[in-house]
């Protein structure tokens, strides 16, 4: 298991984060961050760390947490 999943429970955004994870993704959900804890938790997602970031793919979609502050960044849909 990985500190992404450890930290599960610390992650959140910011309203700006809130605001650019719904405009990327087409989402109409207000709580983004219960909808990326469920991205992240899927069974098939592929956890990686870069640098000073997490990234979590699974299902189309790609979510960036800084590893850090565990703030949800962004997400954007994969091609």
């Amino acid at each position: 298991m990985n500190d992404l999943i450890r930290n599960i429970d610390k992650l959140h955004t910011t309203k700006m984060g809130t605001d650019r994870i719904k405009r990327n993704l087409g989402i109409e959900t207000d709580d983004v961050v219960t909808w990326c804890k469920e991205k992240i938790l899927d069974e098939n997602v592929l956890i990686e760390r870069l640098g000073k970031n997490w990234y979590a793919t699974v299902r189309g979609y790609k979510i960036t947490v800084n590893a850090h502050s565990f703030t949800i960044i962004t997400a954007h849909t994969v091609k």
